[in-house]
């Protein structure tokens, strides 16, 4: 009974998630928030689901049977051989941002992940998912008085973001050493406008805008190994690659002067040889048994020779100089269980988690990256047999150019649903 009850809520969450994906991407809706989102594809996403995220993003190091780990397909391993377990996330962020003495506030949330994972045979296993690449989601307006044409407003903003499906197969060999790689479909709408409105009757308004839709096949690979150091403790090493792939799909390019001057074109990305940039990740943690985990992680995103500084809808941004370039990101995080078979304090048997993180974007604006800082807390509720969970995470950070005055501080968290049973039992009378 339970192990349909888990198949049934399995199905309809993935058709809920599905559903709200295809209408985030032609609604209008925003699914991330920053001003920073103008640039390129826009932000891109927190790295894993509700667990990673509330250890400051790490997990290609790390291995647990407990949780699915998507930032490293090789994890998929770490599990009790009959198991299936499944991940459902929720995010949200409260961002300020402050320009002088100027400030505003907005809030975003939104379905974050659906993952589901399973065995294969012995020593393998599998997985299949949705999550989140990149959010675009601004709406800056101000104005100014000119001389001759009075007051006029300048208003940019954009909406729309990328998403991935993926599925991934891994296996270990010598029981140390295990071995994954996963295939992604990446897909979306981004959506940019720019306008300037004249209080004079006399002068024109003029306005300009971008609709893309891009899509690519990519792929990523991935393995770790753990080394014991005790019959409790080990060490595991993991590295990621994923691959820099052609960006295809269609771009629409309009311009308006006045009611009547409008101008429209519309090309191929294929045509305009855009790629997304390919990402190396390393990783080290220390374990000790299900009670402690360690995990320090490095990634390096290339972008330099993705040529969206060529291509409008990804580099008209007004005066900046806008340039793809190479970005890295440095994450640590912990987990904690005090006592997980504690039978007379429930807060013992919870997992308790903290992390940090810097990370600069993979673009340059005027010569400089984006640059974003935070620390993450969170914690893990056992929910009814097996490894069932709730987890719940915040992730407190700054986020701007070291030479702007403009800021973006933000409160982020997240909700994630573990599901846990066990598959295929023999059980000796029906």
């Amino acid at each position: 009974m339970f192990r349909s009850f888990i198949h049934r809520v399995s199905v309809t969450l993935l058709l809920l998630f599905s559903a709200w994906v295809l209408s985030a991407q032609t609604d209008g809706t925003y699914s991330g928030f920053s001003p920073y989102s103008v640039f390129g594809v826009g932000q891109l996403h927190q790295p894993g689901t509700a667990w990673n995220r509330s250890m400051g993003g790490v997990g290609i190091a790390a291995r647990n049977n407990r949780y699915i780990n998507i930032l490293n397909p090789a994890s998929m391993t770490a599990r009790d051989s009959l198991s299936f377990m499944g991940d459902f996330g929720l995010g949200g962020r409260i961002s300020l941002f402050s320009e002088g003495n100027k400030r505003a506030l907005n809030t975003t949330f939104n379905i974050d992940d659906f993952v589901i994972s399973f065995p294969l045979w012995k020593h393998t296993a599998a997985m299949v998912g949705i999550t989140p690449v990149s959010d675009v989601g601004y709406n800056i307006v101000y104005a100014e008085m000119d001389p001759e044409a009075g007051y006029r407003t300048f208003t940019s903003k954009g909406n729309g973001g990328i998403y991935q499906v993926f599925g991934a197969f891994a296996a270990t060999f010598w029981n140390r050493l295990s071995i994954g790689a996963q295939f992604n479909y990446c897909f979306g709408n981004i959506n940019k406008q720019a306008s300037i409105d004249y209080d004079a009757a006399s002068f024109r308004d003029m306005a300009s805008g971008d609709s893309l839709q891009v899509n690519n096949f990519t792929g990523k690979i991935g393995l770790q190994y753990e080394q014991p150091l005790t019959t409790t403790r080990s060490l595991t090493f993991g590295a990621t690659y994923k691959f820099s792939t052609p960006l295809n799909g269609y771009s629409m390019h309009y311009e308006e002067r006045g009611a009547y001057d409008r101008r429209r074109s519309s090309s191929t990305l294929k045509e305009s040889g855009l790629y997304m940039g390919d990402e190396l990740g390393v990783g080290v943690s220390y374990r000790n048994t299900d009670k402690l985990l360690i995990e320090v992680d490095y990634t390096r995103t290339d972008w330099s020779r993705s040529r969206m500084d060529q291509v409008k809808g990804f580099s008209n941004v007004g005066d900046v100089v806008f340039a793809p370039s190479v970005g890295q990101a440095v994450r640590a995080g912990f987990a904690y269980t005090p006592n997980r078979n504690d039978i007379r304090y429930f807060m013992r048997r919870c997992t308790y988690r903290a992390g940090a993180y810097f990370d600069q974007s993979y673009y340059t604006v005027d010569g400089e990256h984006v640059n974003a800082v935070g620390i993450t807390l969170g914690m893990t509720i056992p929910v009814f047999r097996w490894y069932n969970g709730i987890t719940v995470g915040l992730d407190v950070g700054r986020r701007g150019l070291a030479s702007s005055q403009v800021k973006e501080t933000y409160f982020g968290f997240n909700i994630g649903v573990n599901i846990f049973d066990i598959w295929f039992q023999k059980r000796p009378y029906e």
